[in-house]
């Protein structure tokens, strides 16, 4: 399980490269040890998620916006997707994408 050192630096370093965190998801675990002692700005913190993961976006280019999600755990691993944020289906394919983050998740800590 991440810490909050963890989940800082990762935070700082997404932001360097010119990302800006918009979700974080906790599970209950995580945000029972670590979930009132980690100023996240007034970002959205979903309601005990199955996995620990930070949503972060970059600044539009033509075709849309880059999402990517970061799992906050061992091992690292992230998902990227380009969204339109004006789609009406914006929720349906994040929550798509965070199902398969779960399942990648999932594959490599069992193999």
């Amino acid at each position: 399980m991440i810490d909050i050192e963890g989940v800082t630096d990762i935070i700082a370093t997404y932001k360097k490269h010119g990302w800006i965190l918009r979700r974080v998801l906790l599970s209950a675990r995580t945000k029972a040890k670590i979930g009132g002692s980690i100023d996240l700005h007034d970002v959205r913190v979903a309601d005990y998620s199955e996995i620990d993961a930070a949503w972060f976006s970059r600044p539009p280019k033509p075709g849309g916006i880059a999402w990517e999600i970061r799992y906050l755990g061992d091992p690292p691993f992230a998902l990227l997707e380009t969204i339109d944020e004006s789609d009406p289906a914006l929720e349906d394919k994040l929550r798509d994408v965070e199902g398969r983050l779960r399942q990648s998740i999932s594959a490599k800590i069992s193999a």
